[in-house]
């Protein structure tokens, strides 16, 4: 009998002590929760659902970025994008850019027709020519530089286009849009490009740009950034006419002289959206800080060798008209620059003008 009790008081002390412990192991609210048979179903539901598991806890990788492939010509038409690839050497880039650097529209021709650029900075004239080439392949989605184009001259004759009347003029590419426009701009003014003024076609743009500084071209038209480099040689030189100004008073003030692009395939745009997006969004801010901060801007723009130096840069950047404006806002310009071009020879711009198509839309 006295063992009996002996076992049935341990049985009760070992009870107490089982539920001390429980009592002590949490807060009040674990017990209220371990008590109650909907916390029990819930906690049981929590442990069998997917969602409670480790596999299913948000990642903190960061994003894979989009990748695109961009091409720029060297000169103006390639100085807005300096920021942006600055950015993209720090990976601070919305994406991840391979940017192609080339020297001539040429050669960024058969990259864009063979899809191997994503976008590209390229003259306002190749845009329209090569969306024809390529049955639509490519759009327009902003216009990045306006005119760029100087009368200059070692001298102080010349001070309206009606002074150019019984003058030489040196320029270069015959057919090109610079030439185009120029003569566009004598016939606004009552002159007859093939009797009233002579038109030299000799000398490519760099050879033109050192016969300028020497002397031996007394009255050049030239783009940037010769015009900076020339004047750089030989201070005795000065911007006579400035053609941007000529073109809005011959074609109207609201017609801006259109002489570079972006463009994007539309097949990355199908693809990849939001990239382009992106893309364009960065494109733009890289434009304006080029002209806000031109210091700055004068070594990226050297240091990726889009002009030969920062010197250049600096002096070229104010005369050089970097813009960034959305293809929907530069459609009515474009297509006044277009008809022009397309009237003087059709061929200039593919044989076709403009359709909605080729303008590109957000």
């Amino acid at each position: 009998m006295n063992r009996l009790c002996k076992q049935a008081l341990s049985a009760v002390l070992g009870l107490t002590l089982i539920l001390n412990l429980a009592g002590c192991g949490g807060s009040s609210e674990d017990s209220a929760a371990s008590s109650s048979p909907t916390a029990s179903v819930a906690a049981s539901a929590a442990v069998a659902s997917p969602s409670a598991s480790p596999s299913a806890v948000p990642s903190t990788a960061p994003a894979v970025k989009a990748k695109l492939k961009v091409g720029a010509l060297k000169g103006p038409t390639g100085m807005g994008m300096a920021q942006l690839m600055e950015q993209n050497a720090n990976g601070a880039a919305s994406a991840d850019y391979e940017f192609t650097l080339l020297d001539s529209p040429d050669d960024m021709t058969a990259k864009i027709i063979n899809g191997d650029l994503d976008a590209a900075a390229i003259p306002t004239n190749l845009a329209l020519t090569l969306y024809n080439k390529t049955e639509g392949a490519i759009q327009l989605a902003a216009v990045n530089t306006l005119g760029v184009l100087y009368v200059l001259e070692k001298g102080n004759t010349i001070t309206s286009i009606a002074d150019l009347k019984g003058k030489t003029v040196y320029t270069s590419g015959k057919g090109a849009t610079p030439d185009f426009a120029f003569r566009y701009i004598l016939k606004q003014n009552g002159l007859d490009p093939e009797k009233d003024v002579v038109l030299d076609y000799k000398l490519q743009q760099a050879e033109l740009a050192a016969a300028a500084a020497s002397g031996d071209a007394p009255i050049a038209l030239l783009p940037q950034p010769h015009v900076t480099t020339a004047m750089l040689k030989n201070p005795e030189l000065r911007i006579a006419l400035d053609v941007t100004k000529e073109w809005e008073k011959a074609a109207g003030s609201a017609n801006q002289l259109a002489m570079g692009t972006l463009v994007v395939q539309k097949k990355t745009v199908a693809a990849q959206p939001d990239a382009i997006k992106a893309f364009l969004a960065e494109y733009k801010t890289s434009a304006e800080f080029v002209n806000k901060d031109s210091a700055k801007a004068s070594e990226l723009i050297a240091k990726y060798a889009i002009l030969p130096s920062a010197a250049v840069a600096l002096k070229a950047i104010p005369f050089s008209n970097i813009t960034y404006i959305e293809a929907q806002d530069a459609k009515p310009m474009l297509n006044q620059f277009y008809k022009v071009l397309f009237d003087f020879e059709p061929k200039s711009v593919g044989g076709k003008l403009a359709d909605e198509g080729f303008y590109y839309t957000k």
